[in-house]
């Protein structure tokens, strides 16, 4: 939990979370606080990884400060400030409560903080846990814990989850681009650093865009990720086959010439020319429907709008599925709370990818 007027972006999760100070990584503002509560399951302990602690100085940290307090053993971490910063960046308790207080008063200066954490049972918390082969020459392999709530944290990314990204990227970042990890719970990552491209292209994807960027000496694969494809199946590179196509309705367009246009759903396949499916003008709650012909895993999705000639797309949408095409289940995603929301399309060019973390077992997809 949090509380206070100095609160930035957080997400806290009972297995990790991200935290930093309003308006980071902009000035913080002066007279503000902010208390935040980690709570980890009973028998494990929280780590602790100061990503920035840039507080003005003052002595004894006595204008802006960072305290940490582990009420089970008494234990206190600080204060810190630009003067007074931890000894090491990564923080390991034997405790599964940590109070973290943040306070401010008159200043100039000072981005604020940024700490990310995680329990004992994911060490490997913002630290590559590398497995280097002796020859240089062979591609060097690790795996590394990504805490919950790396979308929205300050810094860029390269690439897209078919070229791999620029070695400069925000890794964890990245990983929720590349579909591997959701945002809201964080997860274990195993990717590869291995020969860098001349252009990494930019892609919207899980809800980020990332940079188009220029040459990098390496690049990060993502080996839970997924190529770019339509319906993704969990072979990572085939496209599910749509057996076929159903919509709530379809739009019978008269154009100013008199010829008739019919937007059906058979039209909706991403590799289809021209028009694409459109409903009903004026028609609420429309869906669209896709037969896989059996049960298959569907782990993402990708849609683009329509051809450039006819500039409509879907700017957000819902996703329900079901096994036999009478009893639907709305998809709530990782968090389970309610129904997501997933961002579409900002324009009729682009292809926008969404993973399915959890992936869905189903035959119908509306």
């Amino acid at each position: 939990v949090s509380a206070g007027n100095g609160c930035g972006h957080t997400l806290l999760t009972p297995h990790s979370g991200t935290l930093s100070s309003k308006n980071y990584p902009g000035t913080y503002p002066n007279h503000t606080m902010c208390c935040w509560r980690l709570q980890a399951p009973p028998g494990t302990s929280l780590l602790l990884a100061f990503g920035d602690v840039d507080l003005e100085p003052s002595e004894h940290c006595a204008h802006s400060s960072l305290l940490l307090a582990d009420p089970q053993t008494g234990t206190a971490y600080g204060p810190y400030c630009r003067n007074s910063v931890p000894s090491a960046p990564l923080l390991v308790t034997n405790s599964s409560t940590v109070t973290i207080l943040f306070n401010s008063t008159s200043h100039r200066s000072g981005r604020g903080l940024l700490l990310s954490y995680a329990t004992s049972q994911h060490p490997g918390t913002h630290y590559t846990q590398e497995h280097v082969s002796p020859d240089p020459s062979l591609i060097m392999c690790f795996s590394v814990y990504c805490p919950a709530g790396c979308k929205d944290i300050h810094g860029d990314i390269w690439g897209n989850p078919s070229q791999g990204y620029r070695d400069t990227s925000v890794l964890c970042k990245a990983a929720v681009h590349a579909g591997v990890i959701a945002d809201e719970l964080g997860g274990q990552v195993t990717l590869s650093r291995e020969k860098g491209i001349t252009l990494y292209e930019s892609a919207f994807a899980n809800g980020l865009r990332s940079k188009r960027g220029s040459l990098s000496e390496k690049r990060l694969i993502f080996h839970k990720g997924f190529p770019v494809c339509c319906l993704l199946s969990p072979a990572c590179d085939d496209v599910l086959e749509v057996v076929a196509f159903n919509a709530s309705s379809w739009w019978h367009e008269v154009d100013v010439l008199g010829q008739d246009r019919a937007w059906v759903a058979e039209q909706a396949a991403l590799s289809t020319t021209g028009h694409s499916w459109a409903a009903e003008p004026g028609a609420k709650a429309a869906w669209l429907e896709l037969d896989l012909g059996t049960r298959r895993n569907v782990t993402g999705i990708i849609t683009k709008g329509s051809s450039g000639q006819h500039n409509y797309f879907v700017t957000s949408y819902h996703v329900s599925s079901s096994r036999d095409g009478k009893n639907w289940r709305s998809y709530r995603g990782s968090s389970g709370q309610e129904d997501k929301v997933f961002e579409g399309n900002a324009d009729s060019q682009g292809e926008v990818s969404n993973a399915f973390i959890p992936p869905m077992v189903a035959r119908y997809i509306r």
